[in-house]
């Protein structure tokens, strides 16, 4: 069992000079970052960071970031990583919950002023010591340089070093606030264990070696970037390209330009990489995407389509990882020797360590081809949420096993498949609808390019579905098409019966759709009358 820091100590022991993180264009290799977060722990310890105290991470993908994760952490502190895109209401109730005494930030980012928003809430804040700019210093803000050089202290060094020695694996080194669409924020608490084994073994499934570099255009405040990412590229010595805004385009030019082997996202990333790859090769201006080898897509369910064409068109060998933050992330992944059909159509077999079953309402365990809610055991399970003793034991019980929220069915061979969240699940007329599957069709239709499917209230039964639609540049669809396409090859209770043409969804920061958001839109359309009902039209 390792530490977070243990875990770039060991890499920069064996590839001191190797790149750790490639970042515009600057290369900072492993002895130089492992010398730059010693002197910032040693500066967390001089500015009074005491051991299990809480310190936020509210920054963009930048190599700080980075610095600042192992630095905490080497400081005896946890980390509490925080979406770039909260507003300042949600960035009081993280501090606040947490009690962090210090938090790291940007002087803007994408147009939004940091340390005005920290202004106007510190007051209530009575534990935030410190606020520590990435720049130039402001009025109450001390600024990162600044506590580099406190790096020098030799007080503080001695300290450290004796903390070092105290500090155990199974301590815990993060507290990731999970976004519920009702209520506030949980926070989950994940041990050093937690979070280095899983990332360990995620990459090692992949085959990563040093020789490997990541881009991460998935944000490092999500388990996505900083444990299977950030950690898992570390682990073996590889190279990490942190990219703060995702943009395809961009994405693609970094992979051809800094010869990225290792591709991470969600499938709506996926889908954009398709895009823009297919309309520069049809502009007769390709990608040189040949260093890429593997990756990830995960953080959603996988379209087969667009698994499909990440392998065939992007040449990317991209596996398949399922899991929710309170399993650190990851409880399922697909392997390079799979069959095809179970590395597109399933979310792959537990990690090793890790038990999975799924169970019926009553959480009685179901035989393999049943479905239920899914539920897992082992290593990775967080250790609870945050002054939140209630919600953990409805979220882990006495034998320790997770419910994740989610329907799936085992088949008799171990491989999981993600059937949708229980939440999400349509009855209309007494019928299960589940999003996934009328996604998945969908995804087939040669015009389009994403889609979400939701519930939304009917008179007659109870809950119909409603397709939101983008379609493909240049693809003409109407809502009439859509319900046919659907008809020909599903149940009719199946059909979505509501369909809108869009041009974006609302999304989450880590690029998961708000359906949510989409369910409360729909339902404004229907009661403005701006969406008409639609049944398939007989003959077709």
């Amino acid at each position: 069992m390792r530490t977070l820091y243990q875990v770039l100590a060991d890499s920069a022991a064996r590839y001191p000079e190797r790149p750790a993180i490639i970042y515009q264009d600057r290369r900072i290799s492993y002895r130089e970052l492992l010398e730059r977060v010693n002197r910032l722990a040693v500066g967390l310890v001089a500015l009074g960071v005491q051991p299990g105290d809480k310190v936020g991470l509210w920054m963009p993908n930048v190599p700080e970031w980075i610095e600042a994760y192992f630095a905490i952490s080497r400081a005896g502190g946890v980390v509490v990583p925080m979406n770039t895109r909260y507003k300042t209401h949600e960035a009081r109730y993280i501090l606040g919950n947490s009690e962090a005494v210090a938090v790291f930030l940007p002087q803007e980012f994408l147009g939004i002023d940091f340390s005005g928003m920290l202004a106007r809430v510190r007051g209530e804040l009575p534990r935030l010591k410190e606020a520590i700019l990435v720049g130039q210093g402001g009025e109450g803000l001390r600024s990162y340089e600044e506590v580099l050089t406190l790096g020098e202290d030799e007080g503080a060094q001695r300290e450290l070093t004796r903390r070092e020695r105290e500090l155990r694996p199974t301590d815990c080194a993060f507290i990731l606030y999970t976004s519920g669409t009702t209520g506030q924020p949980k926070g989950a608490m994940l041990s050093h264990h937690n979070m280095t084994e899983n990332a360990r073994q995620i990459t090692e499934i992949m085959g990563i070696s040093s020789e490997d570099v990541f881009l991460l255009a998935v944000p490092f405040f999500h388990c996505f970037g900083c444990v299977m990412g950030i950690l898992g590229a570390f682990t073996w010595g590889a190279a990490v390209v942190p990219l703060p805004v995702f943009d395809a385009k961009q994405a693609l030019e970094l992979v051809e330009k800094k010869r990225v082997s290792v591709l991470y996202g969600v499938p709506t990333m996926f889908v954009l990489y398709l895009e823009e790859h297919r309309r520069a090769r049809e502009a007769g201006r390709p990608y040189d995407l040949s260093s890429l080898r593997t990756g990830i897509m995960a953080g959603a369910p996988c379209p087969v389509e667009i698994m499909r064409g990440t392998m065939e068109e992007l040449g990317c060998n991209v596996c398949i990882a399922y899991g929710l933050t309170e399993a650190s992330p990851v409880i399922t992944m697909t392997r390079f020797d799979d069959p095809l059909e179970k590395r597109v159509e399933t979310v792959g077999r537990p990690l090793p360590g890790v038990e999975v079953k799924v169970v019926d309402e009553a959480r009685r365990e179901l035989p393999p081809g049943e479905m239920g809610e899914l539920a897992c055991r082992g290593y990775n399970v967080m250790l609870g949420y945050l002054k939140r003793p209630q919600a953990t034991r409805q979220a882990i019980d006495e034998e320790g096993w997770l419910y994740t929220g989610d329907l799936a069915v085992i088949d008799p061979d171990g491989y999981v498949r993600i059937v949708g969240r229980k939440k999400d699940m349509i009855i209309t007329g007494g019928f299960n609808v589940y999003p996934a599957e009328l996604e998945e069709l969908l995804y087939t239709h040669p015009g389009v390019q994403s889609v979400a499917v939701v519930g939304v209230q009917d008179e007659v039964m109870g809950e119909v579905g409603m397709a939101f639609i983008i379609p493909k540049q240049g693809a003409e669809l109407s809502p009439q098409e859509i319900v046919d396409f659907c008809a020909q090859r599903v149940a009719g209770f199946k059909v979505p019966r509501y369909v809108v043409i869009t041009g974006e969804f609302p999304m989450t920061p880590s690029g998961k759709v708000q359906k949510f958001k989409l369910r409360e839109l729909g339902e404004r359309l229907i009661r403005e009358g701006k969406v008409a009902k639609l049944s398939p039209r007989k003959g077709r």
